[in-house]
């Protein structure tokens, strides 16, 4: 019979072989647009008014399908090329679920079920939106950001000349492209005044040497806290019996809680989690499953120590409060007026 330390172990390395992939993909997807595409152009396209840029930023997520792993090294790079908060802020929350594969994923596991499939994507898209629109209010997300990459803002540019940054013989995620053997030069130099040769007209050889180093560098970065986010996930997962969870299904505001504290606890990818959600159909309200559909992809226990990477913890607090509180609102809506 299974112990609980196998369980849990099971559990951990289900989440590790279920986000890795994804995580490869935002971090590549992260280092081609280091690469390969002219960022000043892409971020200068992006709407300046705050609520149109994070209704933007929250659909680019359909161009590039990431899940909860994926989108936090993107939205980093977004950040660090000074993109509008709201567009940054509105890819990440909403890039793990506004995209092809997980619409697909959604249908196929609630086919039945077809407005499941369209209120997920609109509350998504209405929360990720909001959420961005709030956030554009803070003009400097230094306060809110991680110190080694909110010296990077155009307001740290004094701190960034005085500390000798661009000097640095490390190369650091995101942030350095090596030059030569010895050398690097910082992405955020050209800002500073320092010159700095565009990657994107860099041979082919160059480009592709950079892309490999880059991928690597942000992997073992972000996978380390991935690694200890999946095991917290995977003890807690363990230590609360569903026994509990299915006793509260039918109560339209315990089973929301239920399934939004299961969503945060189980951390399963968006790609699957609809999947997982099938199996409480049959228990829980309409309300409770889209809760978890929703709430999930945008904040949960294995995707909180990437985001650590990226903000201050207030910052996460305020996105998980907002989140949770626009869910909340949304899905009961759902079970007080539709059942």
């Amino acid at each position: 019979m299974p112990t609980p330390i196998s369980n849990a172990l099971t559990l951990f390395f289900s989440l590790l072989v279920e986000a890795i992939p994804f995580l490869l993909l935002g971090v590549t997807f992260s280092s081609v647009l280091l690469l390969f595409v002219d960022e000043q152009r892409l971020v200068a396209a992006m709407p300046r008014n705050p609520l149109l840029g994070a209704l933007a930023g929250s659909l680019v997520g359909f161009l590039f399908p990431v899940c909860e792993c994926g989108n936090v090294p993107v939205a980093r790079r977004l950040l660090m090329q000074q993109a509008p908060a709201s567009v940054a802020i509105g890819f990440l929350l909403a890039a793990p679920t506004i995209n092809p594969i997980v619409i697909w994923a959604t249908w196929t596991a609630f086919r039945d079920q077809p407005e499941i499939v369209v209120l997920r994507v609109l509350f998504s898209l209405i929360i990720a939106t909001l959420i961005g629109w709030v956030f554009s209010v803070q003009k400097d997300l230094r306060p809110l950001l991680q110190p080694s990459l909110a010296r990077f803002m155009p307001e740290a540019q004094p701190e960034l000349a005085i500390a000798g940054q661009a000097s640095s013989p490390l190369l650091k995620s995101g942030t350095y492209l090596i030059q030569q053997p010895g050398k690097t030069v910082a992405l955020g130099a050209a800002a500073y005044g320092l010159p700095l040769p565009s990657p994107v007209s860099k041979p082919w050889p160059d480009k592709l040497r950079l892309l490999l180093d880059n991928i690597i560098q942000e992997f073992r970065e972000l996978g380390a806290v991935l690694i200890l986010g999946s095991a917290i996930a995977a003890f807690v997962q363990v230590a609360i019996p569903r026994e509990i969870v299915l006793s509260l299904g039918q109560g339209p505001v315990t089973s929301i809680v239920a399934m939004m504290v299961l969503a945060w606890v189980v951390s399963i990818c968006s790609t699957v989690d609809s999947f997982f959600a099938l199996s409480f159909a049959s228990t829980f309200t309409s309300g409770s499953l889209l809760a978890f559909l929703v709430f999930g992809p945008m904040i949960d226990l294995k995707n909180i120590s990437l985001l650590l990477t990226v903000f201050r913890p207030r910052a996460i607090l305020y996105l998980f409060g907002l989140a949770a509180q626009l869910t909340f609102v949304l899905t009961l809506l759902i079970n007080l007026y539709l059942g």
